[in-house]
């Protein structure tokens, strides 16, 4: 069978010239030969990752991508190249990279050893009240906690990666920076999402002038796919923390600039918040699930305890034979993350003021018990669910970046200053945006925040707390070795979305592209629906329907970067095509 011969049948035809067959013969000769050739051209997986064998870097922008993967191949580590990432993120991504934030991350060696991570969340300054978001009736201020100088907690990212470029680098602190500064300095190529999201969030930004003359050009115009952008007070202050360490954040002119920002516009973190700020070394949360290790950020993340607790739940379930995206996989998902996000209203806080009952939330007993009361036929009303009771108490804009490194080493880091761009408040001077994170503490128990979330008495505001969050970073293993670093952006729907992405490579069999790009559902008790992204099925949504649940179509969730190491140890990198900078690059 002539295989040229084939393929410029197929081309022909796509043109209209057969050629030497008739259109009848043509298509005669292409449904006898097909079979012999349909291995190549009609099966096998519709979206590929990218392989390599020494290093990997997945990251939402391109350019952080590439510096990072450039540590790798100068010999860096790991660790290394994700404190590059970093700071790389907070010069070319401002909506969610960011120096004036906080997040997480989880660092598991190549050794064999049990991961750590490191809390580098934002805290309440000193001065924070638990009715501080309330008016004089007790009724929460809607925006006080979101658009004002009281939202911001107090920074958490110099810190923290600072933190584990000490404790596990073998880079200067310098070194790690010399990118991002050079990218504030010189400028980088500005791509469409940057001016889309610049155009997007322009009421927000042009309320305050520093905000207003760092990100727009100098007639209020937002800068065009193909120009170049400049910060050069953010580069100035990123050398400060290169000259001096992290003094050069918390303390000296920069502290200085925050401080006076603050004291102009009411409000509260002072010198002294900024100078006492710490991050934190945590043990993880640790599961199983279908014998791999589930390794994810314990509080104050709930992200961590919650796909824990999930997954305890689905293991009684065959979600395998249910197939991916199914009506019964979609039903038992929605049942069991109805049941985690209600707990999460109640028992999840910062550990260092609360007790949070993180054995019973994570064991397989009590997923045991909240899975008999999944009907398989019939949606349970979320009214009808309250949090449950675990074992005895005992001890839409972030960005995600995952990397491994030739030895084995795996860090996957999640960072955020809450909504895309924050507060929208830039510190005079310092050429950065500030955070809103006190909006993920309950500013009045029982009233949802910004992302329907309920919170209750164990997340309420009181100073030096770090407020309760959803990032999830997450590393897999199966005998002691890494297989799968990944983890999430997407408010409340950061656990569903990591969740779904381990789903997707242990129950489904998926490549880490695949499972990065497939659909995506979630629910997170209330409102009592199911969002939906595009590529659900409509008969699925209609036996769903049939069951009595509420489905809603909404935008994409989540912009997910993995890293999935076979057997082979073969690096396969998922960059997620949610985010149109993404990118994962290996060597």
């Amino acid at each position: 069978m002539d295989r040229g011969l084939y393929q410029r049948t197929i081309k022909n035809l796509a043109t209209g010239r057969p050629g030497r067959l008739s259109i009848a013969a043509a298509l005669a000769f292409f449904i006898t030969t097909a079979p012999a050739f349909g291995q190549a051209i009609l099966e096998g997986e519709r979206f590929h990752p990218v392989t390599a064998t020494q290093g990997m870097v997945a990251t939402s922008h391109t350019l952080a991508t590439e510096v990072a993967l450039e540590v790798l191949k100068n010999g860096g580590n790991a660790i290394d190249a994700a404190v590059t990432a970093g700071f790389a993120l907070a010069v070319t991504q401002p909506r969610s990279g960011n120096i004036g934030g906080g997040g997480f991350m989880l660092i598991s060696r190549g050794d064999g050893s049990d991961p750590e991570a490191i809390d580098y969340r934002e805290k309440a300054p000193a001065a924070a009240t638990e009715t501080m978001f309330q008016n004089e009736s007790g009724e929460v201020v809607r925006n006080r906690s979101r658009f004002t100088h009281l939202a911001a907690g107090v920074p958490g990212t110099v810190a923290g990666l600072a933190l584990a470029l000490e404790r596990h680098g073998t880079i200067t602190l310098k070194q790690a920076l010399a990118p991002a500064i050079k990218l504030a300095q010189d400028g980088f190529v500005v791509p469409q999402r940057f001016t889309e999201g610049l155009e997007q969030a322009r009421e927000r930004l042009e309320r305050w002038p520093a905000t207003r003359d760092t990100f727009y050009k100098e007639d209020g115009s937002a800068w065009q796919p193909g120009e170049r952008f400049r910060q050069p007070e953010l580069a100035a202050t990123l050398q400060r923390i290169a000259d001096n360490g992290v003094k050069g954040f918390y303390e000296g002119e920069t502290a200085d600039l925050i401080a006076s920002e603050m004291e102009r516009n009411g409000g509260l973190i002072t010198h002294q918040d900024l100078k006492d700020y710490r991050p934190v070394v945590r043990a993880p949360v640790h599961g199983n699930y279908r014998g791999y290790d589930i390794f994810s950020m314990s509080p104050p993340s709930s992200g961590g305890t919650h796909i824990v607790q999930i997954l305890n739940i689905l293991e009684g379930f065959p979600m395998a034979e249910f197939g991916h995206n199914s009506a019964d996989a979609i039903h038992h998902m929605a049942e069991a993350m109805k049941l985690a996000y209600a707990d999460r209203s109640k028992y999840l806080g910062d550990t260092d003021y609360v007790e949070v009952p993180l054995a019973g939330l994570t064991s397989k007993g009590y997923a045991e018990e909240l899975r008999k009361g999944i009907d398989p036929d019939r949606a349970r009303p979320a009214n009808d669910i309250n949090p449950g009771q675990p074992a005895a108490w005992e001890s839409p804009e972030t960005t995600h970046f995952s990397v491994v490194d030739k030895w084995g080493n795996a860090v996957s880091n999640t960072y955020t200053i809450n909504f895309s761009y924050g507060s929208g408040i830039t510190v005079e001077g310092a050429g950065f945006l500030l955070n809103n994170e006190m909006d993920d503490f309950s500013a009045k128990p029982g009233v949802p925040n910004a992302y329907g979330l309920i919170g209750g008495e164990a997340n309420k505001v009181e100073p030096g707390k770090r407020m309760l969050s959803s990032m999830s970073p997450t590393i897999v293993k199966k005998d002691g070795k890494n297989v799968l670093v990944t983890g999430s952006p997407g408010g409340s729907r950061i656990i569903t979305t990591t969740l779904q992405v381990i789903l997707n490579v242990i129950d489904h069999g998926m490549n880490v592209q695949t499972a990065v790009s497939a659909p995506r559902m979630h629910h997170q008790w209330l409102p009592d629906e199911i969002r939906i992204e595009q590529g659900i099925s409509p008969d699925t949504i209609r036996l769903l329907q049939e069951r009595g649940h509420t489905v809603v179509g909404g935008s994409a969730m989540g912009a997910i970067q993995s890293i999935l190491i076979d057997e082979d140890g073969v690096l396969n990198g998922g960059a997620d095509p949610r985010r149109s900078t993404s990118s994962a690059m290996g060597y």
